[in-house]
């Protein structure tokens, strides 16, 4: 449901999480370089892992020395990064890696602030981003690094239009770290305004035509499969009108409960023309083609039906690379990209059958996908 839950997305590891979870804040938004007219879409994530086994220096689970003594990551990392263009060209993935004792950090709203002498200097809160990233070609032939070379530096605004509580499991359930992965969506259609600079290349960003989204996971372990799909650039064909605050956002859970899985839920919401729906009951079917990734949504509750179909090339995707609680690298690819495209039909439910009230063209829709992980026992 729309509701701004400052305080689920402020939630800071606790418990055992503390020494076995991550947390993760995503933000992506659109820029255009003004002299060329080139638009890219950038991301910046903040990332941080077993928080209580840290200290001075980020313990880097790659590593070749803490590989060697069986110990657990711990660090905040700064993911910034484009992704590739329509031909698969220019994206970039940079990470800046900072001790835990690096972080300071407030309750609700949060506010984070990063200063370390080799990593640079970040900050965030709900309605600000501020930093850079720098990584060397020498850091980039580090396997325990898993980062590209280049720098990028950003300042940007953030405004939360409409958010995704995403609350399936419950408060008591969260409290008890009962479940593997929970996600909110705060900002799942954000305006961001600014600039970013990457490799000294400068990008505007306008509130109109930054598409943005921001939202949060956090848990003992990734969703397998994981798969979003999330759009706040929606048209609609009844009335030839870009929908300003209207969004769709969708994540794929596959929880466990104690040493149980759960059955694979979809979480779904369509916030369209200042009304939430949310979807219960939703089936979801992935297609492969040599160049596409193709999904196809049914969904619906008491008094509504939607229908999904959203894709991306596989050449705007790109492989986002993170080391989970326990210091893996999964052995298949997180593909992520910021060109899907698609249509949503949403209908009424009435006595006589099905009322359609509007067919809803998708554009620029955030699209992350990694292919379900046999079990190992």
């Amino acid at each position: 449901m729309n509701l701004s839950d400052l305080a689920r997305n402020s939630h800071m590891l606790r418990g055992a999480l503390s020494k076995k979870g991550y947390m993760r804040w995503w933000h992506s938004f659109t820029g255009t370089q003004p002299e060329t007219g080139e638009t890219r879409t950038f991301y910046i994530e903040f990332y941080i892992i077993n928080p209580a086994l840290g200290g001075t220096r980020p313990i880097l689970g790659q590593h070749p020395y803490f590989k060697k003594r069986g110990a657990k990551p711990s660090y905040v990392m700064v993911k910034a990064g484009v992704f590739p263009d329509q031909e698969g060209n220019g994206g970039r993935q940079l990470h800046a890696f900072y001790p835990i004792s690096a972080l300071q950090a407030t309750g609700s709203p949060l506010i984070m602030q990063l200063e370390d002498a080799n990593a640079g200097k970040c900050f965030y809160s709900e309605d600000k981003l501020t930093g850079y990233v720098e990584a060397s070609p020498r850091e980039a032939r580090r396997r325990s690094h898993m980062t590209d070379a280049g720098r990028m530096e950003w300042d940007v605004k953030v405004h939360k239009a409409v958010s995704c509580r995403g609350a399936w499991g419950g408060r008591f359930l969260q409290a008890l770290n009962a479940l593997d992965s929970y996600w909110h969506g705060e900002g799942i259609r954000c305006f961001f305004q600014g600039s970013v600079t990457l490799d000294g290349v400068a990008y505007e960003v306008e509130p109109e035509t930054s598409y943005g989204y921001a939202d949060k996971h956090w848990g003992r372990s990734f969703n397998s499969p994981w798969f979003q799909f999330a759009c706040g650039n929606l048209t609609s064909k009844r009335s030839h009108r870009q929908l300003r605050h209207s969004a769709l956002a969708m994540n794929c859970l596959r929880p466990r409960f104690l040493r149980f899985s759960l059955r694979r839920r979809l979480v779904l919401q369509l916030t369209y023309m200042g009304e939430d729906f949310e979807f219960s009951r939703c089936k979801w079917d992935t297609k492969e083609t040599s160049k596409r990734f193709v999904w196809h949504i049914l969904a619906q509750n008491k008094k509504t039906v939607i229908k999904i179909s959203g894709s991306c090339t596989k050449a705007e995707m790109q492989n986002l690379l993170y080391e989970s609680p326990d210091g893996n690298l999964s052995r298949l690819p997180l593909l992520a990209g910021c060109g899907g495209i698609g249509t949503i039909q949403l209908y009424r439910k009435d006595s006589g059958g099905r009322e359609l009230l509007d067919t809803l063209a998708m554009d620029n829709a955030l699209c992350v996908y990694r292919a379900e992980e046999a079990e190992v026992h």
